[in-house]
């Protein structure tokens, strides 16, 4: 693409969008896209060429083969392995070509090490490149954006505000019958200047306004659309599902009539890759713009939802929802097109203003942004968890003087957190005392770490290093994880002194993830050792905590990881049990710092907090036994206006239970912990059931995980009554699709049009007895008593 005006030196910061490699004569050519203040800018840093390591030994052995590759070089350098043996770079002018000679080397019984890093990620990742940028160089205009060939980058401390458009898809629900697309653009925050844009382009003609364009084709619509993203040129594109459907389908429509899907910046199109063996999960790359699913990025930060789909997510977190709604919403679209396209097009676009709404109201375009910032991955990349350590971790490691391993395979697999054996019973100020990041805090404590570990086993007198289980021991010195943790959580404590909630969020969620990347058989440092040094000293500490709590004259009722929970039972008042609880809390650190320096002369970084003061708490039994239950509670916190229960596990937390026993668990377990009358309200809530005035609350939901047609035995009451929907007049569901039904007498039926009467006596059995006897077993007393029903629950 030729410039259009002439290059000028400059020294820029930008954000990092997207990264690509390409292969050239001239050897790899990395494609960079950085979002900057003068716009787009594309970047190419020619004649890279793509490594992988060899042990001297090995590098020798194979020389012959090494010396037949055309343009490869061995290159020794001042690096090991983890065996502490010299390594001999081998360096290849394209990247296919060393990841098969890396292939072709492992059928000979070497071990190339770091084959499989791509060179966009090994360019930026050894620059220490995470998000933000300093790009210096000759900065050309093309069409639409800058352009620079080899610019000195180095990395910069960068958030930065990018533009994004939601947009969204309306189809029939056969074939590709396109009806319209939306588009809601929305500025930069903090750009004052800047101007929503709505746009829908309607398939025929359509009378709705300036906002709605109507194209005679669907070829016409497709192009229109590409070119209005052209045009307003967002950083963003974001959807609900806007990769696997919306984006797929205009794919699939595309190669259909001929057209390049051109989303991408510089008219490039999208390149797909599949996730799964079955093909229907993919992941899409634009070149220079992200494109970002709201449910996964809702998911990646840690939301949980009773479903996913836009109107409950918005309707939850914004007071609204879609405009139709419904398991008739298919039929009823079709309808509007050719009845009505105003409403059609209205509906369309108001899908496309709530993900931008979600998007603004939880800040999920800044917690992208700040996870990119600290991992150095895509913002658009989500999961990921073995690649944000890889990023963190090997230039440090490189650093260091050491090159990483290939994985380990075999080993046998870590254990997980201890859960303690609850003791059952309604008690009054239960105490929750919670070890702050107990992981990353054993880590940081007993110097657990992959490059530690090798260097401790090299040398594992007592004065050098410090004994993990499973045989390993980890060096006092020259480690590289601990002091990783130590740093991440000081900007963690920073970010949440600024209120900077996307920041601390992203850095505590990829600080927790470090313990399940190394306990990971997918990451390149699995070791047996690693996970184990971390999860059993989990468990000794847990012990330990508890034995030392029960010493001071108090009973543990429950454990589970990093928590114990503490029956205060000699408090007078919630004032008297907290003040146990800070007591606790300050005895338990000071006496962890003693232990820990006379048992290994260690620092402590153990931090055990008082959490949680539950008033009045319930430790149920597992169902149909005297024994405790774990994982599995509920308790009354906070006072006056921020009095509530909290359910962990229960019923109330689950959706395969209905909005019936949910809420009335709800309802009783409060009435309970306050003393308060409810015998009366259990019977009145029963005579309401049969009279009909809770149907609305009956409704079962669950996910058909098959095809209809996979399920041959056993088949449960979701699929039945999936089976039945096209007899309803209903289309029927598709395998991830969620299935709402009810029990009739004559079976599950789907909710939206049963025919057959309610079976309320299957929810009295089924749905509010169980809630019901979870808690009224400890007042000695049961749902049949109470009201009069007789019934065998099993």
């Amino acid at each position: 693409m030729p410039s259009t005006s002439a290059p000028e030196s400059v020294e820029l910061a930008g954000f990092l969008l997207t990264r690509q490699w390409r292969e050239s004569q001239g050897g790899i050519v990395v494609e960079l896209w950085f979002a900057t203040a003068r716009g787009p800018v594309q970047v190419e840093i020619e004649g890279e060429r793509a490594v992988f390591f060899l042990a001297a030994p090995e590098a020798e052995q194979q020389r012959a083969l090494l010396a037949l590759q055309a343009g490869v070089e061995l290159k020794p350098l001042g690096l090991r392995n983890f065996a502490m043996q010299p390594v001999t770079g081998v360096y290849s002018p394209g990247y296919r070509q060393s990841r098969a000679l890396a292939d072709r080397l492992l059928e000979r019984g070497a071990d190339p090490l770091e084959a499989d890093i791509n060179p966009a990620d090994r360019y930026l990742m050894e620059r220490f490149i995470t998000g933000g940028a300093q790009l210096a160089g000759q900065l050309e205009q093309r069409t639409g954006h800058g352009y620079m060939r080899n610019p000195q980058l180095r990395p910069a401390a960068l958030r930065p505000q990018l533009t994004m458009a939601s947009f969204d898809i309306e189809t029939a629900m056969e074939g590709l019958q396109l009806y319209s697309i939306a588009v809601h653009v929305t500025p930069a925050a903090g750009d004052t200047g800047g101007q929503q844009l709505r746009r829908v382009f309607m398939l025929g003609a359509c009378d709705a306004g300036e906002q709605v364009e109507a194209l005679p084709t669907q070829r016409a619509v497709l192009e229109r659309f590409l070119d209005f993203i052209a045009e307003v040129d967002p950083d963003v594109l974001v959807g609900w599902n806007v990769v696997n459907f919306d984006t797929w389908y205009l794919q699939r429509l595309a190669d259909a009539l001929g057209v390049p899907l051109r989303l991408g910046r510089a008219g490039t199109t999208v390149h797909w890759r599949t996730l799964d063996e079955d093909g229907e999960r993919r992941s899409a790359r634009l070149p220079g713009r992200l494109l970002i699913d709201g449910i996964e990025l809702l998911r990646a930060a840690f939301y949980r939802f009773e479903s996913f789909a836009l109107d409950a997510v918005a309707r939850e977190l914004l007071g609204t929802g879609k405009l139709l709604q419904g398991a008739g919403r298919g039929e009823e679209i079709g309808r509007l097109f050719q009845e009505d396209k105003a409403r059609l097009a209205a509906y369309n676009l108001r899908d496309c203003e709530l993900v931008s709404d979600i998007f603004a109201h939880a800040g999920l375009l800044d917690f992208a942004i700040a996870r990119s910032v600290m991992t150095g991955l895509n913002p658009d990349r989500l999961g990921g968890s073995v690649a944000s350590f890889d990023n963190l971790y090997l230039p440090r490691l490189h650093r260091a003087g050491f090159v990483a391993p290939n994985p380990q395979r075999d080993q046998e697999p870590s254990p997980g957190g201890v859960v303690l054996d609850s003791r059952p019973g309604l008690y009054r100020h239960v105490l929750v005392l919670d070890f702050k990041s107990l992981y990353p805090s054993i880590i940081r404590t007993f110097c657990i770490d992959p490059l530690g570990l090798a260097l401790g086993l090299a040398n594992p007198r007592q004065e050098a290093s410090v004994p993990g289980f499973a045989g390993a021991r980890f060096a006092r010195r020259g480690h590289i994880l601990p002091a990783l943790i130590e740093t991440l959580w000081q900007r963690r404590d920073a970010a949440k002194q600024a209120q900077d909630a996307p920041l601390s969020q992203a850095i505590k969620i990829i600080m927790n993830s470090f313990y399940g990347v190394l306990g990971s058989p997918g990451c390149r440092f699995f070791d047996a050792r690693l996970a184990s040094s971390i999860t059993r000293r989990g468990h000794e500490i847990l012990l330990r905590t508890r034995e030392r709590i029960e010493s001071l004259g108090h009973q543990v009722i429950y454990g589970d990881t990093d928590s114990v929970f503490v029956w205060i039972a000699d408090a007078a008042d919630d004032a008297a049990a907290e003040a146990a609880g800070r007591l606790l809390q300050r005895d338990l650190n000071r006496w962890w710092q003693q232990q820990l320096r006379e048992a290994f002369a260690l620092d402590c970084a153990l931090e055990l907090e008082f959490e949680t003061h539950y008033r009045r708490f319930l430790m149920p039994t597992i169902r149909g036994s005297e024994k405790g239950s774990k994982k599995r509670y509920a308790g009354l916190v906070g006072t006056g206006a921020a009095e509530h229960v909290v359910f962990k596990g229960l019923e109330n937390v689950r959706t395969d239970w209905t909005r019936l026993a949910r809420d009335c668990q709800q309802a009783l377990y409060r009435r309970v912990f306050l003393d308060q009358p409810w015998e009366a309200w259990l019977q009145q809530l029963v005579a309401a059931v049969l009279a009909g005035d809770h149907d609305g609350d009956l409704v079962y939901r669950k996910r058909l995980r098959r095809r209809l047609m996979d399920y041959e035995r056993n088949v449960p009451p979701h699929v039945q009554a999936a089976r039945r929907y096209a007899d309803h007049g209903l289309s029927p569901p598709a395998r991830g699709d969620w299935v709402e039904y009810v029990m009739t007498t004559s079976g599950p039926e789907p909710a939206a049009a049963p025919r057959s009467p309610l079976d309320y006596g299957h929810y009295l059995e089924r749905q509010l007895a169980p809630v019901v006897d979870g808690i009224l077993g400890f007042l000695d007393t049961s749902f049949a008593a109470v009201t009069g029903r007789q019934m065998d629950l099993f």
